[in-house]
């Protein structure tokens, strides 16, 4: 479904992601570890497209498809879609009709999908009338921005560090949430969505089992496996101890 294939960015004039090799297969959730500043974001927003991150060298394939040098808007309409760790403001725009762009619906009405979908992520009606973004909690974009990705059906779904700045009460919801949107609870042979989560304090995979782990270390994947015992590694020895044990 997704194939990276020796990926290297720069943003702004900096060397940021060098020679990273990926696949993610039809069905699979993938979670993505590493420090701050290692590139993790920079992988899923070249993978979207932004246009100030520049590949260098490197391909996309999504479906069979190089969409390498695909705009942003093309690589959304063939299924792809993100939860962005820091979403913007926008002022003017309410988050209903946001939800009802993502669901292609042409009407700036709450419709009753609209609603229904919203109720699910504990989102009321008044909250829908609001500005997308303006005035949230930490919880509240968390749960706006999946609310939003759930509306696009993407086939692909990124999430930047959806556990982040999360409450016990709103994670076990965006948990819920997004192993409905990923079919977690399929069985393997019949999921056909794929997810890559970052994730620094990896308590989404309390929620969420996930079929990989990889490692990520200036710019490069350097370590790859089993989620649990990748966790495990980097508990009792950091990232460069677990890079050390995976290259052994």
């Amino acid at each position: 479904m997704l194939e990276i294939r020796g990926l290297t960015v720069d943003v702004a004039g900096r060397r940021v992601l060098n020679d990273v090799n990926m696949i993610i297969q039809e069905g699979e959730a993938h979670v993505l570890l590493g420090p701050n500043g290692s590139g993790k974001t920079t992988l899923l927003l070249s993978i979207l497209g932004f246009p100030r991150y520049e590949v260098k060298e490197g391909e996309i394939i999504f479906k069979g498809e190089d969409i390498t040098d695909l705009h942003t808007s093309e690589r959304v309409k063939r299924g792809i879609g993100i939860s962005f760790q820091n979403p913007p403001v926008i002022k003017g725009v309410n988050l209903g009709s946001m939800v009802n762009i993502c669901m292609g619906e042409k009407t700036d009405e709450i419709t009753e999908k609209t609603l229904e979908l919203a109720g699910k992520m504990n989102l009321s009606e008044e909250f829908l009338k609001r500005d997308v973004n303006f005035g949230f909690s930490g919880g509240e974009v968390k749960r706006s921005e999946i609310l939003q990705l759930i509306a696009q059906h993407s086939d692909f779904a990124m999430l930047d560090e959806p556990d982040s700045g999360v409450d016990i009460e709103n994670m076990e919801l965006i948990g819920k949430m997004i192993g409905e949107l990923l079919q977690r609870d399929y069985l393997p042979s019949k999921r056909k969505r794929m997810g890559l989560i970052i994730t620094h304090l990896a308590t989404i995979l309390d929620y969420i089992h996930a079929d990989r782990a990889h490692v990520m270390l200036n710019g490069r994947i350097v370590c790859s496996g089993v989620p649990e015992e990748l966790l495990s590694g980097i508990k009792k020895n950091g990232y460069e101890g677990c890079m050390r044990l995976c290259q052994k």
